[in-house]
């Protein structure tokens, strides 16, 4: 497989990643829409109480980091508008059944999506799961 098909595979893709506020997450969000524009969605799962937490933890945590540097330079006054348009923020927990998500939205997202990316992982080494 050349790259071209591999860069192409996401080209008018919905995507759910979960974990993307940890490292390799943040590292695939960017890389996606850096180098495939024409993704349609990304749905983050995020940990958080409700949208507004989970759309500020994504504002501060994924995409206000330096990481994004490169995109926010490229795309300049357009940076926030393309990022309202591709990355949609999803409040639940990877630990709860339907991942914590409301009826409605699992069967909105599971019309849309294409691909789930999990590079989510624990960061205690002494949480059990339930």
């Amino acid at each position: 497989m050349d790259a071209a098909s591999v860069i192409g595979c996401f080209r008018d893709r919905s995507i759910v990643i979960t974990g993307s506020t940890g490292f390799l997450g943040k590292l695939l969000v960017e890389k996606i829409l850096r180098v495939q524009p024409d993704v349609r969605k990304l749905y983050l799962l995020v940990r958080a109480p409700d949208a507004a937490s989970a759309q500020h933890r994504v504002l501060t945590e994924v995409v206000g980091t330096e990481l994004f540097d490169v995109l926010r330079s490229k795309h300049g006054a357009d940076f926030n508008s393309l990022m309202k348009d591709k990355i949609f923020p999803l409040a639940g927990d990877m630990v709860c059944e339907n991942c914590a998500l409301p009826s409605s939205t699992i069967e909105q997202i599971s019309k849309e999506i294409d691909v789930i990316v999990s590079v989510a992982a624990t960061t205690s080494f002494y949480e059990r799961c339930l």
